[in-house]
């Protein structure tokens, strides 16, 4: 049973990414693009060819694969709603964040191997973003742990019922509202980042890719919507039903759908924050999430 999440993971990450895009244009009144927009781009950018810069080194080359293969990693280690997880141990969620981790930073090197101050610049920014991001993932995950009483990714996700809900229900909203904010910090979303934008000095993510083409993009390109769809899921897994009823699986896709929508909602509806606003967003999803691990203690 866990194989069917892993397949259907690696198979439907795009177009959680392309529910986003849709949506979006939805909402400014355009039709927008095919819903399998993403997997014909993937499968043009596979059959190009790669240019490598003079300057470069083996770095360039190896950073796509890597950081795919590490977002491959974390796929095992997220449950899809009532489907458990293919590996879980207690502290797989430090795992799971430091191989993430490991992925933004061969992606960095990367971008440091091409010799441009311009991709430089959006490697600084996203190594400083993320030094902010992780201590609120890591506190979301503390107060998870310490409403459940449960020490792995798994069982926490597998474990939160309405129960959970009733008698920490301020915990786990400050809870929810945090890891949203860390989701999109994580996936360069906005208010924090465009991803649709390559023309701006304020980019973070999209400029440290800027040299790479072909095969390399394409696995950037999916890795990134593997991504979005890994943190969707530990988001939606905390407002899904535990048990196996074969009724939830259909559930949590829809609240990744919905997922999908709110983030649309949210590009939609406001501009990206200003380069210093961005450490206060982040700061402010450490505090909400350390506050909700404070009431924990104090109850």
């Amino acid at each position: 049973m866990s194989f069917i999440a892993l397949i259907l993971s690696l198979a439907l990450a795009p177009l959680l990414l392309s529910i986003i895009n849709r949506s979006k244009a939805v909402i400014a009144g355009r039709r927008g693009a095919p819903l399998l927009q993403p997997y014909f781009n993937l499968t043009r950018l596979l059959q190009k060819g790669v240019v490598y810069s003079d300057v470069s080194s083996g770095l360039v080359q190896l950073s796509p694969v890597v950081n795919l293969a590490v977002l491959c990693c974390c796929v095992v280690l997220v449950p899809l709603g009532p489907i458990p997880a293919i590996l879980h141990f207690s502290g797989d969620f430090i795992l799971l964040a430091y191989l993430m981790g490991m992925g933004r930073f061969i992606t960095m090197l990367g971008a440091l191997d091409t010799g441009s101050s311009f991709e430089g610049m959006g490697a600084s920014r996203e190594a400083f973003f993320a030094a902010l991001a992780e201590p609120a993932f890591f506190l979301t995950m503390a107060g998870l742990a310490r409403i459940t009483g449960a020490q792995s990714l798994n069982d926490i996700l597998q474990t939160i019922n309405s129960e959970h809900w009733l008698h920490a229900t301020p915990s786990l909203l400050l809870i929810a509202v945090a890891f949203f904010l860390v989701f999109l910090a994580e996936n360069a979303r906005i208010p924090i980042d465009d991803p649709t934008t390559h023309l701006e000095l304020t980019m973070i993510h999209e400029v440290m890719i800027l040299d790479h083409s072909g095969p390399d993009l394409a696995m950037i390109e999916y890795g990134v919507a593997l991504k979005i769809w890994l943190l969707a899921a530990i988001f939606a897994a905390l407002f899904v039903p535990p048990g196996t009823n074969v009724l939830w699986l259909p559930l949590f896709l829809l609240l990744m759908v919905a997922i999908g929508m709110l983030v649309a909602m949210v590009e939609s509806s406001m501009a990206r924050l200003r380069l210093i606003r961005v450490p206060q967003l982040l700061i402010s999803a450490g505090v909400f999430a350390g506050l909700a691990l404070f009431l924990e203690f104090v109850q």
